[in-house]
């Protein structure tokens, strides 16, 4: 089943900590419910393995410096305006990290026609 999606599309990457929340639940969660409910085109959390941010602390997996906030990067692929809406809604739960928005050119956007149910 091929679903349309404007080509020129937007992708939004928010970088934040895995120990990072919203209330109770990690943000990374809390901003992949809010992009579903908003009906955005997709979303997918990437873990790093190493990183840092603006406070300089270098966060890794290396077993002698084991990090209990490593890197999560949500990336949410969309057209201009629903991204540019989608950011009003969340920014408010974003109080560190760093969020780009870059051009995406969207060649393909299809699903296997199977209805998800929560």
């Amino acid at each position: 089943m091929t679903i349309l999606l404007n080509e020129d599309g937007q992708l939004l990457r928010i970088f934040i900590g895995e120990t990072n929340k919203y209330g109770r639940i990690p943000l990374y969660e809390w901003i992949v419910q809010q992009a579903r409910s908003k009906g955005m085109a997709g979303a997918t959390v990437l873990r790093g393995i190493q990183g840092f941010g603006a406070n300089s602390l270098i966060h890794t997996t290396k077993i002698l410096r084991l990090s209990e906030d490593l890197p999560v990067i949500v990336e949410i692929i969309d057209t201009e305006k629903k991204i540019e809406l989608f950011l009003k809604d969340i920014d408010h739960a974003i109080t560190e990290g760093i969020v780009t928005v870059e051009k995406a050119r969207v060649r393909m956007y299809r699903a296997s026609g199977k209805k998800v149910t929560d």
